[in-house]
């Protein structure tokens, strides 16, 4: 099943890749929406390799996963690999320059099951698709504009 939005930022390209690259204030942000969140690897910098341990209530159970920064293509590409029990997620964040004040960025989300119980799940997730898509696409809308609000400040 795959996942995808695609959202328009008035921002410069590299401002906007540099933001969503800064992976301290990310992992801060999900600290403060009561993910636990730990970086698991020795990568000096940013780059391919990355890992972080996290941890999360769903479905009201506690699920762990463990995310590595697959590709690292400033200021273009980034893809995270998870794994979470049976279930591999693989997220690509696409930027795309529209002109030189804005930017494009496009995620899509690949959810690959690899056990009974994950293939439930993402058979649920198919069946509320509809639901699923919209929540995905609104979540990003509010970060997209989130993000150009803190832009705009710091410019």
């Amino acid at each position: 099943m795959q996942l995808t939005a695609r959202e328009d930022i008035e921002a410069p390209l590299d401002r906007v890749f540099a933001e969503l690259s800064d992976f301290e204030t990310v992992e801060r942000q999900a600290l403060r929406r009561g993910i636990e969140v730990q970086r698991v690897d020795s990568v000096a910098g940013k780059g391919p390799g990355m890992q972080w341990a996290t941890g999360f209530t769903f479905r009201g159970k506690m699920r762990n996963a463990d995310i590595t920064l697959s590709e690292y293509s400033p200021p273009e590409r980034m893809v995270f690999t998870s794994v979470s029990g049976g279930l591999e997620l693989e997220t690509v964040i696409d930027l795309v320059a529209l002109s030189r004040t804005r930017t494009r960025v496009a995620v899509a989300s690949e959810f690959k099951p690899k056990t009974l119980s994950a293939r439930l799940l993402v058979q649920s997730l198919k069946l509320a698709k509809g639901g699923v898509d919209k929540r995905f696409r609104n979540r990003m809308a509010g970060l997209a504009k989130d993000l150009e609000d803190k832009l705009k400040r710091q410019a």
